[in-house]
């Protein structure tokens, strides 16, 4: 026969498998959400893999308080020096995406001439305004 302790102590575990299962999930949405952001952001995710960090109560968009999962990831910029970033996550929904600060390789249209950018030897070369 069982007995309300023992109905407890199934209950118990019962939530902390369904607990322990809806985090695998979260997890594997936080893991596509920062292929994605890599990719976005042009950096290599190594190892292909997130790692759950610490629980914490975080501010959400909203400003209020909530619980989060924060996740650890590495990525890399270059291939030699690895960097660490974080993702937190508001149950299914994305809190942010953190990355350390990391070196950038310029592309070709970033190193362009723009159009509103005056180079000092330019302006020195330039004749005065006129005065009134």
């Amino acid at each position: 026969m069982l007995t309300l302790a023992d109905l407890f102590i199934v209950l118990l575990f019962a939530s902390a498998a369904a607990w322990l299962w809806r985090g695998h999930g979260i997890r594997e949405r936080a893991l596509a959400l920062v292929r994605r952001h890599c990719e976005k952001m042009d950096v290599l995710l190594l190892d292909d893999n997130v790692a759950l960090r610490r629980l914490s109560l975080l501010r959400d968009a909203h400003g209020r308080r909530r619980l989060a999962r924060v996740y650890g990831f590495e990525f890399t910029v270059t291939g030699e020096q690895r960097h660490v970033g974080s993702i937190s996550m508001f149950g299914q929904h994305l809190g942010q995406i953190e990355l350390d600060a990391h070196p950038f390789s310029a592309s070709a249209e970033d190193t362009a001439k723009p159009a509103n950018v005056v180079h000092l030897n330019d302006w020195r070369q330039r004749p005065p305004p006129p005065s009134y």
